[in-house]
């Protein structure tokens, strides 16, 4: 019979006062699952895609497509979960480097050192120019004192003097003649009254985008990238989801909103053919 320690005895001592680390996907699948809600039903309420739900339940934010859309995601989620999400940002700016500092601006004296330096006037230039203008008066004075000669010739002679120039008589149709207003806003994005139309530039940044008509049906899924834009149109409604919506101009029934989104808010929308009631 052996007296030697057991192997339960042989075990590394743990700590029961240690905790395991701040999950931010553990912490969401816990109030997920504590709110009593699948992860469908996640998706189905913050219209997150099944796939982006698991990975960030998992800490695996690589699908989201950055971080300004992974913290997006966090706080949609984290509100549909009923939790506080401002907790979650700071654990994933902490864990991936933070938000990028703000480039500082150049100082004002920075113009002052790249003027040229300056220099005197250049009489070479003047002198000519001078000369120049001599020559050009004298000839236009001989040729007008030609002209009075001809012009006095022709009077003795009886005959009619001319000028120089003959204005054209400018022609009378009796309408006046319409100008071409330039383009508005309104024109850019110019659609059929009888349906929703709305047109996403992604003018300050890329962007992801989904788009669903009046039934559900999913017509766009997809990051829309910096300077493209998309148009979509449905007989009553349009659905849409901005992954940053400060980076996007909208157009809808072919007026430009003038929304002030802030850069890195998801916003969820919807446009009738009545929108927008006022721009």
């Amino acid at each position: 019979m052996s007296i030697g320690n057991s192997p339960e005895d042989e075990r590394p001592f743990e700590d029961p006062s240690e905790e395991a680390p701040f999950s931010i996907g553990r912490a969401l699948q816990q109030a997920r699952i504590a709110a009593g809600l699948t992860v469908d039903d996640v998706s189905t309420a913050t219209r997150v895609r099944i796939a982006i739900v698991h990975a960030i339940e998992a800490d695996d934010f690589t699908p989201c497509g950055g971080d300004v859309y992974a913290r997006g995601h966090v706080r949609t989620l984290a509100r549909a979960v009923h939790l506080d999400p401002a907790p979650l940002i700071d654990r994933y700016d902490a864990t991936h480097g933070g938000r990028p500092a703000p480039t500082p601006a150049a100082p004002l004296f920075e113009a002052e050192r790249i003027r040229p330096e300056r220099r005197g006037p250049n009489w070479t230039a003047a002198m000519v120019a001078a000369i120049v203008a001599v020559v050009g008066f004298v000839g236009f004075t001989a040729f007008q004192g030609g002209d009075d000669d001809g012009s006095k010739e022709q009077a003795a002679e009886g005959a009619t003097p001319t000028t120089g120039k003959t204005a054209s008589p400018t022609p009378k149709t009796g309408k006046p003649v319409d100008e071409k207003p330039e383009p508005s806003d309104s024109a850019i994005a110019a659609a059929p009254q009888d349906k929703v139309t709305v047109q996403v530039v992604a003018a300050d940044g890329r962007s992801w985008v989904s788009v669903k008509d009046h039934t559900g049906r999913l017509l766009f899924d997809d990051l829309l990238k910096k300077g493209a834009s998309r148009t979509f149109q449905d007989s009553k409604k349009i659905n849409l989801i901005l992954g940053d919506a400060g980076a996007v101009d909208l157009y809808v029934n072919g007026k430009k909103l003038n929304d002030d989104f802030q850069p890195g808010a998801v916003e969820r929308l919807t446009y009738t053919k009545g929108d927008p009631q006022v721009g």
